[in-house]
């Protein structure tokens, strides 16, 4: 028997599951994020899934890792000491960025620092045009001048992203060869490689990003296959991309921008194979852990991608504050609430939660580790929604007195209001907080978040949910069995893939389809030899999509186009795939308007694994636990509540609201007129009654 172990990392805690082949074993394990060293939480929770288990190490085929430790880094800025090459005249592109205010008003506008300081910025004398024509030719004496410069500089890593070259890539070709000659040491990543499309500024912000991270990835990686083979665990290691697909270890060393998104995808491929399974093609992934919620729409059965993303945004919610990536990512709404979220009252007496967290150290007060602010997690408790005897299964006994204290001396006395009271406000803004977010995402993507069911998971998220859906509208919500570890469940589901794009602009109507055929070829020819490092190359499939716009138009939509060869005779079905997707999103099309293919895309996928259904029809012994006293807010008291098992809950049994639900790492909370029902995979499925 054979094994696979999925591993995810969030700000609070790192959650492992580990199932068999054969769908007859379903282990999750759950313990605190080690900041400093995420590998070591990690390599803890594997051993202490697979001693519960009894399962021998050397029997794990499979380990696969999300994480948050690189996004970490870029907002953290604990990168390398990184240095631009460029073309003369373009050394400061990368600040002046797109000369666009994302706040018009703001007069103390702020933004995110380049990874590159400018005295850190160097060019050299080329120039391509954007036919590819060289007009300056490169001079090699001129390279040796730059590199001389880093070496005094100490600088430890270089990205190269020189004018059109994802056109013509030759001078950046030779500044990389010069560089792997002269500072063999020097992590560098060229922009023709990473990114080969248009727009100056995205692609070098996206070369300096993966670069910045390069290092740094290259050690984790080394140093967590070193701690699982040092814990018996021979198996292969895969890492989760931004864009829902796994990768080899070489693959994540090289390209670790494509890594920034890795554990939230994660539970959006949960999401969307579980709605899959439940007749859901199209609903809410609600994630929310101890640091952060997030949302995605999943939309015919698959979460939706969007082909670039921002890191360490200066305003949460503002596009255009932060650093764009081009590199697909599964596209969601992170919003800055969760368990450990820190409830405070401002300078104007208002109460305000997040996006300040008390992360896994010190933690909520009620943990004991030292936290001395009130958190939603310490709000909760005091609401009597968790059982401080039953926190991770009774792994960690939560100080309920603490709780009450930090509340009620921090928010409860400075504002005048009753214990319960304030608790219940500090759970219903952060509710607040995470459906107001919710619904701009959703009407965003031209969906109506009220007709979207919610798929609940993640340590706080089934007990937060049913209030999130309340303010939505939504019309029911589902919780999966091991909500509290969904994320680490949807690494098992997640096929090996990789993105390819390239730009070769031109007019539908007067498209060189030979050179569109001679590139998609090469992308597809790519995927394949990437991909067959680890898998039966015949088994690589493609999806094909192309970034369009209508002529005169500033920016471009992803379209999905059709396989096989492509010619004049098919520019009509692209051109029905083009308005049929504009019309998805702005609900009209323009007619008589010229319509414009800017870049090429190709995702290369192996096939997706399977995962049996670890529900079952298991379940028995005595349903209900007892009953605790909950918070009411309509009744404004509390009121005794029956508490069931999660793990006695036979599929088909229907229970009445209010109730609480409670399984070992996760804890469902529904208020009055609610019928819980339990499907055959023993989800609960909550609808108004």
């Amino acid at each position: 028997m054979s094994y696979r172990l999925g591993a995810d990392i969030g700000g609070t805690f790192t959650d492992v599951v580990l199932v068999d082949e054969a769908g007859g074993m379903f282990r999750v394990g759950k313990v605190l994020t080690t900041s400093d060293a995420p590998d070591e939480g990690v390599i803890e929770g594997a051993r202490k899934v697979l001693e519960e288990a009894a399962v021998d190490p050397s029997a794990v085929a499979t380990v696969i890792h999300g994480t948050t430790l690189f996004t970490n880094a870029l907002i953290e800025r604990k990168g390398a000491r990184t240095a631009l090459i460029t073309t003369k005249g373009f050394r400061d592109a990368i600040e002046i960025g797109r000369e666009h205010r994302y706040d018009m008003y703001d007069l103390y506008i702020e933004k995110p620092k380049p990874l590159a300081p400018r005295h850190l910025r160097f060019e050299v004398n080329e120039r391509i045009l954007v036919d590819g024509s060289v007009v300056k030719p490169l001079e090699d004496a001129d390279v040796k001048m730059v590199i001389e410069k880093l070496a005094t500089e100490q600088v430890e890593a270089v990205g190269v992203c020189l004018l059109h070259s994802y056109v013509n890539d030759l001078h950046e070709r030779r500044i990389g060869e010069l560089l792997a000659r002269l500072l063999p040491d020097l992590a560098r990543t060229l922009s023709c490689e990473i990114v080969p499309e248009l727009r100056e500024y995205d692609r070098a912000s996206t070369t300096l990003a993966n670069v910045y991270l390069k290092r740094l990835a290259e050690r984790y990686v080394r140093r967590l296959g070193r701690g699982l083979l040092e814990a018996g665990i021979q198996g292969d290691l895969f890492v989760m991309q931004s864009n829902g697909g796994l990768c080899d270890v070489e693959t994540a060393s090289t390209y670790p921008v494509r890594l920034i998104e890795s554990g939230p995808a994660a539970g959006a491929l949960a999401a969307a194979h579980y709605g899959k399974l439940l007749g859901h093609a199209n609903l809410l992934s609600f994630d929310m852990g101890g640091t952060t919620a997030k949302a995605c729409v999943i939309a015919d059965g698959e979460p939706l991608i969007t082909p670039e993303a921002e890191v360490d945004r200066q305003y949460q919610f503002a596009k255009g504050s932060g650093l764009p990536v081009k590199m697909p990512v599964v596209e969601m709404i992170e919003i800055g609430t969760g368990g450990g979220s820190i409830a405070r009252i401002d300078a104007l007496g208002r109460l305000l939660v997040g996006p300040e967290s008390a992360g896994a150290k010190p933690g909520p007060a009620a943990y004991g580790l030292g936290g001395t602010e009130p958190t939603v997690t310490d709000a909760d408790l005091v609401l009597g929604y968790l059982d401080p005897a039953f926190f991770l299964g009774g792994e960690m006994v939560l100080d309920l007195d603490a709780a009450r204290r930090v509340v009620h001396d921090r928010i409860a006395e400075p504002l005048g209001l009753a214990l319960e009271e304030t608790a219940y406000g500090i759970h219903q803004l952060a509710n607040e907080n995470m459906a107001s977010a919710a619904r701009i995402h959703a009407i965003e993507r031209g969906k109506d978040v009220g007709r979207l069911p919610i798929f609940a998971f993640g340590g706080a998220g089934p007990v937060h949910a049913w209030g999130v859906a309340g303010i939505l509208g939504s019309p029911s919500v589902i919780y999966p069995f091991g909500a509290g570890v969904m994320s680490a469940v949807g690494l098992l589901v997640a096929p090996m893939s990789f993105d390819f794009v390239r730009t070769l602009p031109g007019t539908l109507d007067e498209m060189d389809w030979a050179a569109v055929g001679a590139v998609l070829e090469e992308m597809e020819s790519e995927g394949r030899a990437i991909l067959g490092r680890t898998i039966d190359p015949a088994k690589v499939g493609f999806r094909r999509s192309a970034d369009m716009r209508y002529r005169k138009q500033g920016y471009e939509i992803r379209v999905t186009i059709p396989d096989g060869p492509l010619g004049p005779e098919r520019a009509g079905e692209v051109r029905v795939a083009f308005e049929k997707a504009y019309a998805g999103l702005y609900a009209h099309t323009i007619a008589n308007t010229p319509i414009d293919v800017v870049s090429w895309r190709v995702v290369a996928q192996g096939p997706k694994p399977e995962l049996a259904s670890f529900g079952g029809a298991r379940g028995g012994g005595d349903m209900c636990k007892g009953a605790r006293a909950v918070w009411l807010p309509d009744a404004k008291a509390f009121a005794e509540t029956p508490v069931y098992d999660r793990y006695a809950l036979r599929p088909g049994a229907t229970l009445e609201g209010p109730a609480i639900v409670e399984e070992r790492e996760s804890t469902v909370v529904v208020g009055p007129d609610v019928r819980l029902t339990v499907d055959a995979q023993r989800n609960i499925i909550a609808e108004r009654a």
